[in-house]
């Protein structure tokens, strides 16, 4: 049951694309109280002040009565020189900028039930506006009324937003001490499996061993491709039904692999165990204690999962547990099957996020959609395009498949909603199980410096950084893949190439299943071989 939970919840964990906001600041005012209220605006073509301290105050006058697609009946000396603030509907935001333009208005807000969109128009359009323009909520307006009441004085300002953020850094350093942990783990656990065989005479199975799926076949990796193909098309026609059982899965592997990730930490600071036997059952106190723990967080992130101000820290840490567990029990036999897995999995990120729009009725792809739910913003605009619910909304439910840390530089968070930097889970999964590979194979030829593993941590560390760098400058989501694979698997071929090891590396280590026991079977014809100055 772990196992399927596993294959069924890494089909859907890939990277999202972002989207650059152009939320700016409308600061109303009345000489004894400020509040503050989220707009939309559209930065290139009525650019806003960058601080408060520049931004020019003006007197706002209430025309919501009104949606401004003509100048009859409104007197000039009633607007001129001042802020204007009408309602949207009926006809173009560009004619309403111009109508209020030429009544003499200096700006013009656009106040709306629907949701927020950025500002646009016809090219021949965007020359004859001259005013700032922007779009703010109704209910916003309503209540700065009840507050102020008529006597308003606005200023309009959008403070820049840093291309690198902090949180940039967060989720590098996320990602790289994962795949790292994660690789050292599965290593470690082999070279326990190998001492424990060369102790035992290789006779049963023992703790290090125990749950541990290999991928050996290339056949089982097509097809486990195959199924992850089917599971994200599936939840493509049927989201609404599958993310519950998706977010029910979660919980249950996570929470398994918190418990495996806490176990193995305490086993290794020597924590000792106290047991007792009810009815010939036996039970570790420690064990109990730590079930609870891993269930109560489990439980706590599915009943907060929509609580965007501080949930993404459970959400975070369950994935990692997740991830470092996948990495340790999931292994790939040769690299020749991490050649086939990773690079069927790249084909499978490019198609279903460039390819697949040209399928989909609204030119979204199905990755993007299913990452993001089907009620996220970033699938309905493009480019720098942003949108803000104009009403308060129930929080859409989303897959748990990505890494999130807050940015820290988004300073209308608290006016426009949170904004996030994301990684998907996949983008650690995917290359961390090269790196665990890479460890294993370091095992087994007893390199002492664990060449193969240092370097593919490397080169996982240069990718990530490489795939940011290529996201800043193009100002687009990346799917990380597409640079992350090829790094981490020329970087393994290369030092194996160097080490005169390729053919060990490329046949690695198959397992015979005879009976509840694996024994290797070692490439070249090889019947013994040195672990930790044992023979095995």
């Amino acid at each position: 049951m772990e196992r399927a939970a596993k294959l069924v919840t890494l089909s859907v964990i890939y990277m999202v694309s972002r989207i650059n906001c152009q939320e700016a600041i409308l600061h109303i005012s009345n000489g004894n109280t400020d509040r503050e209220y989220c707009i939309v605006h559209n930065h290139s073509w009525t650019p806003l002040p960058k601080t408060l301290d520049v931004a020019t105050q003006y007197l706002l006058v209430n025309m919501t009565s009104t949606v401004l697609c003509n100048g009859s009946g409104i007197s000039s000396d009633v607007v001129k020189g001042k802020a204007l603030v009408v309602m949207d509907g009926d006809c173009d935001i560009s004619l309403k900028a111009l109508v209020a333009q030429n009544l003499g208005a200096t700006t013009l807000l656009i106040a709306s039930n629907k949701t927020l969109i950025t500002p646009s128009t016809n090219d021949s359009e965007y020359a004859k506006v001259l005013i700032p323009l922007a779009l703010m909520r109704y209910r916003d307006f309503v209540e700065a009324q009840q507050v102020f009441g008529e006597g308003m004085v606005v200023r309009l300002y959008a403070p820049p937003q840093p291309k690198i953020d902090p949180s940039i850094a967060v989720i590098l350093l996320i990602s790289i001490v994962t795949v790292a942990l994660g690789g050292y783990w599965s290593g470690a656990c082999e070279r326990d499996r190998l001492n424990s065989e060369a102790v035992g005479g290789g006779g049963g199975e023992n703790k290090a061993d125990s749950g541990e799926l290999s991928l050996y076949s290339p056949l089982k990796v097509v097809i486990f491709v195959a199924m992850m193909c089917g599971m994200l098309v599936l939840m493509y026609f049927f989201y609404s039904v599958l993310v519950y059982i998706i977010i029910a899965i979660f919980c249950l592997a996570s929470a398994s692999a918190l418990f495996s990730c806490f176990d193995a930490v305490m086993e290794k600071l020597g924590c000792g165990t106290v047991s007792f036997s009810i009815r010939n059952w036996n039970f570790s106190v420690r064990s109990l204690i730590l079930a609870a723990v891993c269930i109560s967080i489990a439980v706590v992130w599915g009943v907060y999962r929509n609580e965007d101000r501080w949930i993404w820290i459970l959400q975070d840490l369950l994935g990692i547990a997740f991830c470092l567990n996948f990495m340790k029990t999931i292994s790939l036999s040769n690299f020749k099957i991490c050649v086939i897995l990773l690079s069927l999995l790249l084909v499978y990120d490019v198609f279903f996020v460039f390819i697949t729009p040209f399928f989909t009725k609204n030119g979204v792809s199905i990755m993007v959609r299913v990452a993001l739910g089907p009620d996220a913003s970033g699938e309905k605009t493009q480019g720098n395009m942003v949108e803000v619910p104009a009403e308060p909304q129930a929080p859409s439910e989303k897959l748990p498949v990505v890494m999130r840390v807050p940015r820290f530089s988004a300073w209308a968070q608290n006016l426009c909603g949170m904004q996030f930097s994301i990684l998907g889970y996949g983008d650690i999964i995917v290359p961390g199980l090269l790196v665990a590979y890479c460890s294993r194979f370091d095992v087994w030829v007893n390199s002492s410096k664990k060449i193969y593993f240092v370097s593919c941590c490397i080169a996982y560390l240069l990718g990530m950084i490489l795939t940011f760098a290529v996201m800043l400058l193009s100002g687009m989501g990346q799917p990380a893949l597409l640079y992350l694979v090829p790094f981490t698997l020329i970087t393994s071929a290369v030092v194996a190439g160097c080490r005169g090891e390729i053919k060990q590396f490329w046949a690695g280590t198959t397992y015979e299943v005879l009976d509840s026991s694996r024994e290797p079977l070692l490439p070249e014809g090889r019947t013994d071989c040195s672990v930790g100055g044992e023979r095995c």
